[in-house]
């Protein structure tokens, strides 16, 4: 019952703000509720705290205790929503499949599969030297194992 009213609050709280989107969402024992959200052009301490007022204002401490948790998914942070991608293209990612792990900038966002570019130097065919050359990879959303942006300073 008290899972069911926060989740109904939860949702009312997205569908007022569709720019953000749910990431993560438990109630632990102790009526602990930890929600993570992200959003398309990102989180702001003030998104985590709409989405909190919204559950903590209408629920009633006399009736249930709890404490809650707001927060963004972190940059280090797996990708787990396609909405996820869409608002990391240009940046590099590490993408893991079953068969191999591919770093490069993800160049391309569908319904379905993302594409990564990435360039490598080769030897060329014919006489001495190396050759710099753009190879880029499809990869569809259920062959991801993990997906994180990389964070370079």
């Amino acid at each position: 019952m008290f899972k069911t009213t926060v989740e109904n609050l939860l949702e009312k709280a997205l569908l007022e703000r569709s720019d953000l989107f749910l990431i993560d969402f438990s109630i632990q024992g102790d009526n602990h509720i930890k929600v993570v959200i992200d959003g398309d052009q990102g989180v702001s301490v003030e998104d985590c705290m709409f989405v909190s007022r919204a559950i903590e204002h209408n629920l009633d401490r006399e009736e249930v205790d709890f404490s809650l948790e707001v927060m963004s998914a972190g940059a280090t942070s797996p990708l787990v929503d396609k909405r996820q991608y869409k608002k990391n293209i240009n940046r590099e990612l590490t993408v893991s499949t079953a068969s191999e792990k591919i770093e490069g900038v993800l160049a391309k966002v569908t319904e379905t599969d993302i594409t990564l570019e990435w360039k490598v130097r080769e030897p060329k065919s014919v006489g001495k030297g190396k050759v710099t050359l753009k190879k880029q990879a499809n990869i569809a959303y259920q062959d991801i194992i993990e997906a994180k942006v990389m964070i370079k300073f």
